[in-house]
């Protein structure tokens, strides 16, 4: 496919300087996306550990991957970044994020920006050795409608609707047991690399998902909001003495963080669900409800008002029609935008 050989820094009479970014920008970058999730998606706020941990990962380069936009009084006021994760399966995707700052908006800027970001993903995706379709990615809240705007004016496709869902924990709560043979146990350490499996194999027929590289599993359970003690595995099989799962395997897993910035701005404390799984030959046993079960019951003792998640609303295993059998009921959403190449 074609790429451009060299990038051109954008221009703007807003922006004095463009550079990437460093890790001496990180608190300007964290307090840059504050600002703008506070607009876009106040119920999802980055934390500063998370934001350095994802600067940490070995197949982002910021030095090329990314683009800072400092006005001339040295402020960061937009920021972009072209992410092409490992591990692909079935496509390359490259994936956009960033955005401007809200005072900053309908200026240019972002189209200045998304041009850098569009050749740097065309660039990430023509160095590729796979033979495998190719996708530019990027997300708009459905807040954020120009994001959506920018997005299709220059070529990508809206192609998935996500929902955020919530419910209340002083709520009832049906619960549901799993069939017989089937056991919940939360998270721990020794289970970890089981449920990395499980969740890759589990995935592997939702849209766009490829599975997930050993440092983006990381990420994931030993991040500052990762909760095991609201995390879960379905067991199957016939335990021993040993250590904690062994003698058995594991079935289906729902993760869960807890993210306490996000609750001044939504005004309620919550968990937030992030994955849910359950293997292929191992759905229509009540696993996935046993799990939310455990999950919610978990939540009400610590005394949290609310659980939260994101589910695809075209999910191929019926995951909203769980959830909302559950009792959770649509918030938000969230548009996934897609260049195929």
């Amino acid at each position: 496919m074609a790429a451009p050989e060299r990038l051109a820094v954008p221009t703007h009479p807003s922006v004095a300087r463009w550079r990437p970014a460093t890790d001496a920008d990180v608190d300007a970058l964290w307090h840059l996306h504050q600002r703008i999730g506070e607009i876009d998606h106040p119920n999802h706020l980055m934390t500063r550990e998370s934001l350095k941990a994802f600067r940490a990962l070995s197949y982002y380069h910021p030095e090329q991957d990314s683009l800072v936009g400092i006005d001339s009084g040295g402020e960061l006021i937009a920021h972009g970044m072209a992410v092409m994760p490992p591990r692909q399966r079935t496509l390359v995707r490259s994936i956009l994020l960033g955005g401007v700052h809200p005072a900053r908006r309908r200026r240019g800027i972002g189209q200045a920006l998304f041009d850098w970001q569009i050749g740097r993903a065309r660039q990430q995706l023509a160095a590729s050795q796979k033979t495998l379709p190719g996708w530019i990615v990027a997300y708009a809240d459905g807040r954020a409608p120009q994001n959506q705007a920018l997005f299709e004016r220059n070529g990508l496709a809206l192609s998935r609707y996500f929902l955020g869902l919530g419910r209340g924990l002083t709520e009832p709560i049906t619960r549901v047991q799993p069939a017989d043979g089937i056991r919940l146990v939360p998270f721990s350490v020794a289970l970890s690399a089981e449920i990395h499996a499980a969740r890759d194999a589990a995935f592997a027929d939702n849209w766009g998902s490829q599975p997930l590289s050993e440092e983006g599993w990381q990420l994931v359970v030993h991040g500052s909001t990762f909760r095991a003690e609201l995390s879960f595995a379905a067991l199957v099989g016939a335990p021993d003495d040993g250590e904690p799962g062994a003698g058995e395997h594991v079935v289906g897993f729902l993760l869960a963080a807890v993210n306490e910035g996000d609750w001044p701005h939504q005004g309620f404390s919550s968990s937030y669900i992030s994955m849910v799984g359950v293997l292929a030959e191992w759905r229509g046993r009540h696993i996935a409800s046993a799990l939310l079960t455990a999950h919610l019951d978990a939540g009400r003792a610590l005394g949290l008002d609310r659980a939260t998640l994101d589910v695809d609303s075209n999910s191929p295993t019926g995951a909203l029609d769980l959830y909302t059998g559950m009792g959770f009921a649509r918030t938000h959403s969230k548009r996934a935008f897609v260049l195929e190449l």
